[in-house]
């Protein structure tokens, strides 16, 4: 089994030899935090902080293809994000219809696949018809796949894969002994991508807030008080340095992990 196909935690040891060569993530995870605190500190309404956060998600889908990351995960609205004031809500569900609608074309043009993951049910079905439409357009881009978690948390994936593999039992089409890790990871959302390596989070707060809890399981977790419209290409850069720079272990020791970086 190819570490692309696994979301397991248990990894071979020529899985594991490959992952702790790595100088660079496959998948980066980035919890998008500051942008209202960015436009207050500037007497501006929150969602001015929003829409500049939209100008720092273009430019890390460009430093993502430069670098030749082959995922990349945004936390752009939790499912606990329904909590705000209905006028943030409100607001950010248009912002979000209006960056699909401008965005598609030069994510497309860039050979980006742009994958939906969260629970959309609860969207407008205008909205819903707008994340189908962008989805279908870009389904056979190859360069980068950039994954937008809306309406998304890591228990609700969890759950839903639970439950998808609770009715197979129930319909008798596999037994319980069949309910193993592997499986489960075949229902989560991003299951045909590699795990998580490394997740970042703006805007100065340590914690990760629900967010892909199975799939980055292993990351490596960069914590930075810039907040996210000031997330440019160089912090990007400098948080996949510091990646790079740690000594990624698996439950091994670290002269078991300097022996297979020598043998490299």
């Amino acid at each position: 089994m190819s570490i692309d196909s696994q979301s397991g935690s248990e990894f071979s040891p020529e899985e594991i030899a490959e992952l702790v060569k790595q100088s660079k993530p496959k998948h980066v995870a980035i919890i998008m935090d500051g942008n209202g605190r960015w436009a207050q500190a500037q007497g501006k309404p929150r969602v001015m902080g929003h829409k500049a956060g939209v100008k720092t998600v273009r430019r890390a889908v460009s430093t993502a293809r430069e670098m030749g990351i082959g995922s990349l995960t945004l936390f752009a609205f939790s499912s606990e994000n329904w909590r705000r004031p209905d006028k943030e809500v409100s607001l950010l569900m248009e912002l979000f219809f209006t960056v699909l609608q401008r965005e598609i074309k030069l994510l497309h043009k860039n050979g980006v696949r742009l994958n939906i993951i969260g629970d959309i049910s609860r969207f407008s079905a205008r909205l819903q018809k707008q994340i189908a439409a962008a989805e279908a357009k870009t389904a056979g881009n190859t360069e980068l796949i950039l994954n937008v978690a809306a309406n998304y948390g890591g228990r609700w994936d969890i759950m839903q894969a639970a439950q998808a593999l609770a009715k197979k039992v129930e319909a008798g089409e596999i037994s319980s002994s069949q309910f193993t890790e592997e499986a489960l990871s075949q229902h989560l959302c991003m299951q045909n991508q590699a795990e998580v390596d490394l997740m970042i989070r703006t805007g100065g707060d340590y914690r990760i807030s629900n967010f892909i809890l199975w799939q980055a399981a292993y990351a490596e977790l960069v914590f930075t008080d810039t907040l996210w419209p000031d997330f440019d290409e160089n912090a990007f850069k400098s948080a996949v340095a510091t990646f790079a720079s740690r000594q990624r272990r698996f439950g091994l020791t670290g002269c078991q992990i300097e022996t297979m970086q020598s043998e490299s």
